[in-house]
């Protein structure tokens, strides 16, 4: 193998004349260099993961041991390569394989590689040039220098490739005060009761504490919790005796938060289930309370209380003109610091408290419901993932004992339901997914048997239209029916291969937008191009890959985060599989939703598409690896499920 410097008139060299002539560093700052010649490199590397990184002289330091190189298509790199060291790709493409051929990676412009790392790492492996290449090699001595030395840029190299989209995550800035941990705000001076002290013995507790609530402890477990609303409902106005055991009026196995969780989630879930105080658990051990008066001090103003107004409006325009300035809200919270996750989880929220709204609104008219039944939300909604735009997707599970003289009354709700929304902002679904559709407003019964057809006639079109269906979450009334209906989603979609192979061909339908080389592959011409469609390509293709392992091994979660989770728990998929995938559909969200936000300021209609040129270089460069583990990620479903497709 030859490592051959390039000609005279090299690339560095031309670039080191236009930075002369004003194009690149400032004057000032070329002087810390040995020789103009070394600038485009300097400017290359302050653009390119993880030299960015680096104190800008010992940047300078590290260009000034570069060693240029130019290598013909078909050159090979593996253990007998005689120059060792970080070899970063300036253009051209260079292919990672295994001993057994198999493709691990293809780099392009920024990225780089370290022929003994990877054989470290990954047993015996050769990197072969595809496309004639200029490399800068940062010989051995100069890498292993600056991992010693920089704890950032060591980390970024501890791993290859598939961590990169993590370790960008960690670096962006939470400036946001509702996104630090709930364990900065809680209280740690806790007050311990046995359930089988007197009632009055720990109000009298509670009293001389001057707090409002106290954990009940059994065997060193929390076994519930009383507040001073127990001491006022369970006790004064059911008229019991104050010697009562305070089992008797506490709340058991009260439900818990971790102390990492943030501020901002742990509102929201207080807010959605009405909760005032919550225990924070830290390694499995109770170390804290937190309550809405702490939150409230934390952040009152936040956003996220805008939940908590929905409920107290009184009619339909009320509610509309409340979630108005939802759009200049979201750029707020982008612009503060909040990711993405968390952006639809509270766009989720509001969407469900608005749907509630309007149901109690309804019912306030139309009186209480004759039987049971659930509202249940579709798709985005059920999985807690909405963003801005989202249309209705819905439907009505009603109790098998209805009888035909109740149904007008469940077809006025949801005509008042739908309409409001549609109102409020959350359009009609163009296919008709509402519980307004006499289809979708059905007795549990009528659904189950629904489903049991579609899993045992799974056309490619039928497929498409009712996997949607199989996001299902209860919004309002009595979940069990959500519940039973999704038993029955999973028994049956877990027990057909053909029914899986027809989800698999629909999750392989869309690929990511990659080129052989890692290009992006843009539209050519009409009114998106040179744009991407980062929700058709990249959000659909993680959410249908997920939601079909799910149904495969019958995991209930919906939230595609936690079916990841729960896959790799479950050892179905590999930790690392998991943990790449949440990366990419993160990563990708951010990138929407930050598209998004600049097309808010813009005064622009708010669309999914994104021109890649209008990125930074290394978010460039994370969105191919996004999009290359959308790749990987349906080669395996091809391969898992490739007897069903036929």
């Amino acid at each position: 193998m030859s490592e051959r410097h390039p000609p005279p008139v090299s690339s560095a060299t031309h670039h080191g004349q236009q930075a002369q002539e004003g194009q690149g560093l400032p004057e000032p700052e070329m002087a810390h260099l040995s020789v103009p010649e070394l600038v485009p490199i300097a400017e290359f590397l302050e653009q390119s993961l993880p030299f960015n990184e680096l104190p800008q002289q010992d940047l300078y330091d590290t260009v000034d041991k570069i060693i240029v190189q130019y290598h013909c298509r078909g050159e090979v790199f593996n253990r007998e390569t005689e120059i060792k060291g970080l070899r970063i790709v300036r253009s051209g493409a260079v292919e990672i394989r295994d001993s057994d051929n198999k493709l691990l990676d293809r780099l392009g412009e920024g990225e780089s590689f370290h022929i003994g790392g990877l054989n470290a790492e990954r047993g015996e492996v050769q990197a072969t040039v595809i496309e004639d290449v200029l490399l800068y090699l940062l010989p051995d001595e100069a890498y292993r220098a600056l991992r010693e030395h920089h704890r950032n840029f060591d980390r970024y190299f501890s791993s290859q490739r598939n961590r990169r989209l993590r370790r960008a995550a960690r670096y962006q800035p939470e400036s946001n005060v509702m996104l630090q941990e709930v364990s900065t705000v809680m209280k740690t001076d806790l007050l311990t009761v046995s359930p089988d002290d007197t009632v009055q013995d720990a109000a009298q507790l509670m009293a001389a504490r001057r707090v409002s609530s106290a954990f009940v402890v059994e065997n060193g477990e929390l076994a519930g919790i009383i507040t001073d609303r127990d001491l006022r409902v369970r006790l004064v106005a059911q008229g019991l005796h104050h010697g009562v055991p305070v089992r008797a009026i506490m709340t058991p196995d009260p439900e818990t938060i971790g102390g990492s969780e943030s501020i901002f989630t742990t509102t929201l879930r207080m807010t959605q289930r009405g909760y005032h105080h919550l225990p924070v658990m830290v390694n499995g051990e109770l170390k804290g309370i937190v309550t809405t008066s702490d939150l409230i001090l934390a952040k009152q103003d936040d956003p996220v209380y805008l939940v908590q107004h929905i409920s107290r409006q009184h009619d339909v325009p009320s509610i509309r003109d409340l979630i108005l300035g939802m759009a200049n809200l979201m750029v707020q919270w982008v612009n503060s610091g909040m990711k993405a996750q968390q952006v639809s989880q509270i766009l989720t929220a509001i969407s469900d408290a608005v749907t509630v709204r309007l149901i109690q609104l309804a019912e306030e008219k139309l009186g209480p419901a004759p039987v049971p039944w659930c509202w249940a939300g579709f798709g985005s909604q059920a999985r807690g993932e909405q963003l801005l735009g989202a249309d209705q997707d819905n439907g009505m599970i009603i109790d098998d004992s209805v009888d035909e003289v109740h149904l007008p009354w469940y077809r006025e709700m949801a005509e008042f339901v739908c309409d409001g929304l549609d109102e409020c902002g959350y359009i009609y679904c163009p296919g008709g997914i509402m519980a307004k559709t006499d289809e979708w407003r059905q007795s549990l019964a009528t659904w189950q048997k629904t489903v049991r057809r579609w899993a045992t006639s799974p056309t490619p079109d039928a497929v498409m239209r009712v996997s949607i269906f199989f996001d299902i979450r209860a919004v309002y009334g009595d979940s069990s029916l959500a519940r039973r209906l999704q038993q029955t989603m999973l028994e049956q979609a877990s027990s057909n291969s053909i029914f899986l192979a027809a989800l698999a061909a629909n999750a392989l339908d869309s690929r990511p937008p990659l080129g052989i080389f890692r290009r992006f592959v843009v539209d050519r011409d009409g009114e998106h191009r040179d744009t991407v469609d980062l929700k058709k390509r990249g959000v659909l293709p993680v959410t249908e890959i997920v939601r079909l392992h799910a149904l495969a091994h019958k995991i209930p979660a919906v939230n595609t985060d936690e079916r990841l989770q729960a896959l790799a728990h479950g050892k179905h998929m590999t930790i690392v599989d998991s943990r790449n995938l949440e990366d990419a559909l993160h990563f990708i969200q951010q990138q929407r939703i930050k598209n998004q936000c600049q097309q808010i300021v813009r005064g622009e209609k708010i669309t999914n598409y994104l021109n890649p040129r209008d990125l930074p270089k290394m978010a460039k460069e994370q969105l191919r690896d996004a999009f290359t583990i959308i790749d990987e990620a349906q080669s395996a479903v091809r391969q898992t499920y490739r007897a069903g497709l036929g």
